[in-house]
């Protein structure tokens, strides 16, 4: 359980929103960086032995929204539903990744299908210079890798790849700052406080019902 109130969720995920919209506009997401705890994580799943994790400020900055992100001009992350826990300090927003790119044969955006969005954890800091404020405690993102790699193919194949694009497209593999086997990840696959159990609702105890024996009375004598 948590202190927050929803208008205090609502209040920070209208900064987080506007915060996406200006990183997209300069074509730089490390601006959001700020938005997360000093010893925030950050990561997803790229395969079963592949995956992402960032901890801490600085590791989000420069791999997760910097690195990561590097060579997607053009492209946004448009949140299209929000899903909010503020008993929990939760929220779950759902995302579609569109390219900027101009498919010639539909006349719309090249766009990786399937379900995309990011769980995050917020939380209101005690210490340090973030006291008092509210953070990402933990950011755990998912979507649809087969759909990715088709849309990154169809765009190569269209010609329309900047340079930018290619040279993103070799970021892959353990040797990259963030990429870990399973299991040498430094932050759990499920958030740290899911992980711990701390956010299991206790199963109901259903006692089993006896009916009571009635025993035939005794004749009277």
């Amino acid at each position: 359980m948590t202190d927050l109130t929803r208008a205090q969720l609502e209040d920070f995920w209208d900064g987080w929103l506007a915060a996406n919209r200006e990183a997209e506009r300069l074509g730089d997401w490390r601006l959001l960086a700020e938005l997360y705890a000093e010893d925030a994580s950050y990561g997803w799943m790229y395969s079963v032995d592949e995956h992402f994790m960032a901890v801490g400020r600085d590791q989000i900055r420069d791999w997760a929204i910097g690195i990561e992100m590097d060579g997607f001009d053009g492209w946004h992350y448009d949140y299209v539903a929000t899903v909010m826990d503020e008993s929990n300090g939760m929220v779950v927003g759902f995302w579609k990744q569109r390219s900027g790119i101009v498919d010639d044969a539909t006349g719309k955006e090249h766009e990786i299908l399937g379900i995309g969005g990011s769980w995050f954890g917020i939380e209101r800091q005690t210490a340090g210079a973030d006291a008092g404020q509210l953070k990402i405690a933990w950011q755990r993102d998912w979507f649809d890798m087969p759909s990715t790699a088709h849309t990154f193919m169809a765009i190569l194949k269209s010609g329309k790849a900047p340079d930018t694009l290619l040279e993103r497209m070799k970021v892959t593999g353990h040797g990259v700052p963030g990429h870990y086997h399973l299991a040498d990840i430094p932050s759990p696959v499920w958030p740290p406080p899911v992980e711990a159990g701390l956010h299991v609702r206790p199963q109901p105890t259903t006692q089993p019902t006896t009916q009571p024996t009635t025993q035939p009375a005794e004749p009277t004598p």
